[in-house]
């Protein structure tokens, strides 16, 4: 009996020294390998032809922003709930939305619905510059501890309304929304750069809305792009 309880804790000690890393080791190995089918299938496989997109989508780890019993469908093509009634958007269409805005090093960027931080992450792989605004708290304090832990800690956060924008930090080259709203908010547009592009999904809930590509013009926006698409509503404070 005396053995077997002094291999039992010889096999306990040597488990605290190693054994465990090399299990989270291998998870985060197959999450690599996940990670790069999605690139190669979801992404080239369809249009999404901007190196520094794709670069981002290869680095950012989707796993982590995601609740833990969920990371194994991280890179799966299709939405993911994240809790308080929100969703993270499927891998390519995450993608095609930072196309969509032709982000350059040095952008300014305006994001407007944190949810888990999965987006302002990407966002940061393309510039030093991203500013997030989330109106759930509970969403917003997680999304912190997400991207500081993952290394995105350079992202700005503030809890607030994704209608009104940052109206201190404007004017911003390129603003994506990340929830559909039934028009255009105004302080949105006005907080747009002549030539910047506001990407954002228009429409109600419920129903098939249309993601758009806008571009500033002579202080007009005027559509360059549109897919329907899915998206859970923009909501203001106030309003379940």
């Amino acid at each position: 009996m005396g053995r077997k309880i002094f291999i039992y804790f010889c096999l306990l000690l040597l488990s605290s020294m190693g054994f465990g890393h090399v299990t989270a080791a291998r998870a985060e190995d197959q999450y690599v390998l996940e990670r790069q089918r999605m690139v190669a299938q979801q992404l080239q496989g369809r249009d999404i032809t901007d190196i520094r997109v794709l670069a981002a989508m290869s680095t950012v780890p989707r796993h982590r922003f995601v609740p833990d019993h969920l990371a194994p469908l991280a890179y799966n093509d299709h939405p993911l709930p994240i809790g308080s009634g929100q969703t993270i958007s499927q891998p390519y269409i995450v993608a095609l939305m930072t196309q969509w805005a032709e982000i350059k090093p040095g952008d300014k960027i305006l994001e407007v619905g944190t949810g888990s931080g999965y987006q302002a992450a990407v966002l940061a792989e393309m510039t030093d510059r991203v500013f997030s605004i989330e109106l759930k708290p509970e969403l917003a304090a997680a999304a912190a501890k997400r991207l500081q832990a993952s290394g995105y800690g350079r992202v700005h956060l503030r809890t607030g309304d994704g209608y009104q924008g940052w109206p201190e930090e404007a004017p911003f080259d390129a603003i994506l929304v990340t929830a559909t709203a039934p028009q255009v908010p105004p302080a949105l547009k006005k907080q747009l750069k002549e030539g910047g592009r506001l990407v954002i999904p228009v429409g109600y809930s419920g129903s098939l809305q249309q993601l758009l590509l806008l571009r500033k013009v002579n202080g007009e926006l005027k559509e360059e792009k549109s897919l329907p698409v899915r998206f859970v509503p923009l909501v203001k404070p106030g309003v379940q």
